[in-house]
């Protein structure tokens, strides 16, 4: 793949593919991610998987339009740094390579760095105030101008429907293996009547739709916010999702595809400061049914996932990308594990949110 880059990617760029250093950035479950260095300069280069984004042109261009807003704002209203697309040198956003890929690049932002596991509260407030901050910076974008880059994304329904159809046809003979969380999963279907009661009051907003703790950038040299990244999911959608998914990635301390599932916990104390953070940026600007779904969003989050993860682990691990035989099972169990933690300690959570 780098002799790819080298050759045919990079003088898209106006750059020499010996003048320019490759080397593997990050560890994201879908893309494949580079960091392009040379003597002027630096971007981050990917390869879009489009088995999993089928509409790569409706991604870039999304990624531009919320890029430009949130640039307007940038150093005024909007005090984090912008992950703004780099386009080619023929001035277009992205490169077709047709079986070799498709292929855009977008800026690198010197001094950051990432973590995979929030290790403080301080870390889960300071991230969580940055994702509501994004949020809040993109109240005033109208939502209906952006694509949907994957259809029903977060929709429970489906996502359980695509699990109960996954273990029936048992395309990659897994069933055995997994019976038990497939009918824990499918027992949970009473979200479904409560997210059909309140959704039809939830406005519509545009939506990170991918809040992992490492979508957030920190300045490694004062450990400040100073980015989100990844826009590649942004949709119209609800709020709830993206507080969901910071319960679902940042509370827990361990990794989400950790097998120590006796270690797997939501830590009161980082949901309260998730609840902190957002809420300092966005309290007044939820609607009253908004703040209630929060709750929901956060035990949507940690099911489904898991349930995607369990659906990929019987079609054979088609979407996510794996590193070890049962590795989205073993996310699987990991995320099942994480949501019955919220459920044994709501009595505790819920008043965090209100």
């Amino acid at each position: 793949m780098i002799e790819v880059i080298r050759q045919r990617v990079l003088p898209h760029y106006g750059l020499e593919g010996n003048a320019a250093k490759v080397s593997p950035l990050g560890n994201g479950h879908i893309n494949d991610t580079f960091l392009v260095t040379w003597d002027e300069g630096s971007m981050v280069l990917q390869r879009l998987n489009t088995s999993v984004f089928q509409a790569p042109w409706t991604l870039v261009e999304n990624a531009e339009l919320i890029s430009r807003h949130l640039g307007e704002k940038e150093g005024k209203d909007y005090e984090l740094k912008v992950v703004s697309p780099k386009t080619t040198a023929e001035g277009d956003l992205g490169i077709d390579l047709g079986e070799a890929g498709f292929w855009r690049a977008i800026r690198y932002l010197k001094h950051s760095n990432s973590i995979d596991v929030v290790g403080s509260e301080a870390q889960a407030e300071q991230a969580a105030r940055a994702f509501g901050h994004f949020a809040r910076a993109l109240c005033d974008f109208d939502a209906t101008r952006i694509g949907d880059v994957i259809p029903k994304f977060h929709f429970l329904p489906g996502r359980l429907a695509a699990l109960e159809q996954a273990a029936a046809d048992n395309k990659a003979g897994r069933l055995d293996t997994c019976r038990e969380w497939v009918d824990f999963a499918l027992c949970q279907r009473g979200l479904l009547d409560e997210l059909a009661a309140l959704e039809p009051k939830l406005p519509l907003r545009v939506c990170h739709n991918d809040t992992k703790i490492n979508n957030m950038l920190f300045d490694k040299r004062d450990d400040s916010a100073m980015a989100i990244i990844d826009l590649d999911t942004c949709m119209k959608g609800h709020l709830m999702y993206d507080f969901g998914d910071m319960v679902r990635t940042f509370t827990s301390p361990e990794a989400e595809d950790s097998t120590a599932l006796d270690k797997v916990r939501v830590r009161p104390e980082i949901f309260a400061a998730i609840c902190r953070g957002y809420l300092a940026e966005l309290g007044d600007v939820l609607e009253a049914a908004e703040r209630e779904s929060l709750w929901l969003g956060a035990r949507i989050m940690c099911l489904m996932i898991g349930v995607r993860f369990l659906t990929d682990y019987l079609n054979g691990d088609l979407y996510f990308h794996v590193h070890r035989e049962g590795h989205n099972l073993d996310r699987a169990a990991n995320q099942f594990t994480l949501y019955q933690s919220l459920l044994t300690q709501a009595d505790r959570l819920k008043p965090c949110i209100f």
